[in-house]
Order: structure tokens, then C-alpha cells, then sequence
């Protein structure tokens, strides 16, 4: 995905699928929904479908996700 200069540092806005996820809004990082860390779409590995939020560690997902 090409980004203006003006995208560059800014939130993106998601779609979290199971397989993926579709960019709403561009930008460079979203933040993550527990820790508050920046991460950079190339990084994002974790997310919730249901909840529709973005995880910065597998670990963070997993204490998230229990009950």
C-alpha cells in the first residue's frame, strides 16, 4: 500500500477478519488495545476478531482472551 507523507505516523482504522485484516483508514501503526504500544502494521500479528482490537504480543492476546 503506497502512503502519502501525510499517513506516515498516523493510526490506521482496521477491519480484523480471521485471515487478515482490511485497512479502513491508512496510516503506519495501530495501538494496541491493552498496552497502548504503537505497532506497526508490518509487525501486527495479533487481533480479535470478535473484539475488533489489536494485540502488541501473543502474550497480551492470550491474557486478553481468558476468561
Amino acid at each position: 500500500m503506497l502512503m502519502t507523507p501525510k499517513d506516515r505516523g498516523a493510526e490506521a482504522k482496521l477491519h480484523y477478519g480471521a485471515n487478515g485484516f482490511r485497512v479502513l483508514r491508512t496510516g503506519s501503526h495501530v495501538v494496541c488495545a491493552v498496552s497502548g504500544q504503537a505497532i506497526p502494521l508490518e509487525e501486527l500479528r495479533y487481533w480479535s476478531v470478535a473484539r475488533q482490537e489489536p494485540y502488541a504480543s501473543a502474550q497480551i492476546a492470550a491474557e486478553r482472551m481468558a476468561p
